[in-house]
């Protein structure tokens, strides 16, 4: 039974296919028509024709045309048009190409489906009907709704309109011009500060500085090995701490506990209790001098950085070293922190600045912009942004990742230290004593500050080792190598009339390196 219908089955096939042979080549009046090459080319011209014309529109290479010989005229698309029954030969090039695929709810239609690429007349009376730069400029800013960048007249057009290259004698696309470089914002203006006080007391170079959380009383440290703790507001010496046994280069009061860390070149970091006025806590294990420290703001941890190349990290209860932070070449002269990640922040000698993971330990990113060695660090109050000094230049990074925002040049010096206020005032502070004011937005430099040393002391000892706001931004400290803190405070009789900005739209020039 099997074997029947297996048999049945191919004398049908068999039976189909001598049909469809017969009748292609039967003519109208039923009689057979005898096989012969012209008629076989002519059935396969009209075939192709039928079946592939929607792709035959693409233009042949110009070594095919040249050994092909004259082709058909094309239309005013391009379009070649093909003969179906001319008695000749006809050869197609097919380039491997395919129609567009169809957008989502959309079908393929006559349209759609083939590329029609504009001929050179149909592209230059597109172009003479294009309104001139300066109109289509008017048109943008009087569109309404429309945006500084594109007016709703070029919204409205077709994206393939604004990419085309085109021109007519002087008439121009006007997305083929230049974009304008980018230049300098209008800086905000700040006041001038000027110097109102220098308080004298420290017997060698004063290296670091900082101000309590309650602003009544100020810290500063110094290469007479001693701390000293001063009135704010009258300058007066409250207090001096001995215990360190070398130049002391690092102070911070921590706003959590009534403790004050200390770190030296004498490689012991300690917190001292301001209760007693004695060390309470000892923190081992940096192998040389301790240049910088800072404390974490919302957990009990301290960092400290050291000339042995790397930054550690403390329990402040326990003294415990929960993480050394390696990855640094030479010596880490400074480190910063904040409660947003990256939380801890190092800038080196070696000339990079690495941002850390906390709970890993480890470098998140590294960034190797600078040419020369990274003294200072500082994070904006406000902004999720921060600053680096180097003798090259000052530069601007975003956080997370470290992005490159812009430079600050023109402070030609070794720098040591930099701070900010809420008020976007960028300070820098020079190995030659000279101390520049930036503002923080457009980088530009509004006042430059070079004070002259304590009486008795060299000129060469005009150095600025550190600086800082006070709690109410409204005073400038600064810590300097004639042995003096140097007070300043705003100039409150100068106006924007007095001490105008000298400010052009100058090309910013947005390098890398």
């Amino acid at each position: 039974m099997v074997e029947e219908v297996q048999k049945h089955s191919v004398h049908t096939l068999v039976f189909r296919s001598l049909k469809r042979t017969h009748d292609m080549f039967v003519a109208d009046n039923g009689k057979p028509v005898p096989l012969d090459e012209e008629s076989h080319k002519r059935k396969m011209a009209i075939k192709l024709h039928n079946e592939y014309g929607p792709v035959l529109h693409m233009p042949t290479s110009k070594e095919n045309l040249k050994e092909k010989g004259p082709q058909n005229a094309p239309d005013s698309y391009g379009q070649k048009q093909y003969p179906a029954s001319q008695g000749q030969e006809v050869e197609y090039v097919v380039t491997g190409t395919h129609p567009y695929p169809p957008g989502p709810g959309v079908a393929l239609t006559a349209d759609t489906k083939v590329q029609r690429m504009p001929s050179e007349s149909a592209a230059q009376s597109l172009a003479v009907a294009l309104p001139s730069p300066q109109a289509r400029s008017d048109t943008n800013r009087t569109a309404p709704g429309g945006n500084e960048y594109r007016g709703a007249s070029e919204r409205s057009q077709p994206a393939g309109v604004n990419s085309m290259v085109m021109e007519t004698g002087s008439t121009k696309n006007s997305a083929l011009m230049a974009k304008k470089a980018p230049t300098m914002p209008k800086p905000q203006w700040h006041p001038p500060w000027k110097l109102y006080r220098v308080i004298s007391g420290h017997l060698g170079w004063v290296r670091c500085i900082a101000v309590e959380p309650g602003n009544q009383w100020f810290v500063t440290g110094s290469a007479d090995r001693t701390i000293k703790i001063w009135d704010l507001a009258s300058g007066k010496l409250k207090l001096s701490l001995t215990g360190h046994i070398s130049t002391v280069r690092g102070v911070i009061v921590s706003t959590r506990s009534p403790y004050l860390f200390s770190c030296g070149e004498d490689k012991q970091v300690k917190c001292w209790d301001l209760e007693y006025n004695k060390v309470i806590r000892h923190y081992h294990g940096h192998l040389s001098a301790v240049y910088g420290l800072d404390l974490h703001p919302t957990i009990d941890v301290l960092v400290t950085c050291s000339r042995d190349s790397t930054a550690r990290i403390w329990d402040v209860r326990t003294k415990a070293s929960v993480h050394t932070l390696s990855g640094h070449t030479n010596a880490v002269a400074t480190v910063r922190c904040q409660a947003a990640e990256p939380q801890i922040i190092t800038g080196s000698h070696d000339t990079t600045i690495r941002l850390w993971d906390l709970v890993a330990g480890k470098t998140r990113v590294t960034l190797t912009n600078h040419k020369k060695s990274v003294r200072a660090v500082v994070l904006h109050p406000r902004h999720y942004t921060f600053a680096s000094g180097s003798p090259d230049n000052i530069k601007q990074w975003k956080f997370p990742d470290g992005s490159f925002i812009q430079n600050l040049s023109g402070h030609n010096a070794i720098i040591n230290t930099l701070t900010v206020n809420s008020d976007g005032v960028l300070v820098s502070g020079a190995d030659n004593g000279t101390m520049h004011l930036w503002d923080w937005r457009t980088g530009y430099n509004f006042q430059r500050v070079h004070a002259a040393v304590q009486p008795g002391s060299l000129d060469s000892e005009s150095g600025i080792f550190a600086c800082a706001f006070d709690q109410s931004e409204s005073r400038l400290l600064t810590a300097e190598a004639d042995k003096t803190i140097k007070v300043y405070r705003e100039d409150d009789t100068a106006t924007e009339e007095t001490h105008p900005v000298s400010w052009k739209p100058e090309i910013i020039k947005r390098k890398r390196f």
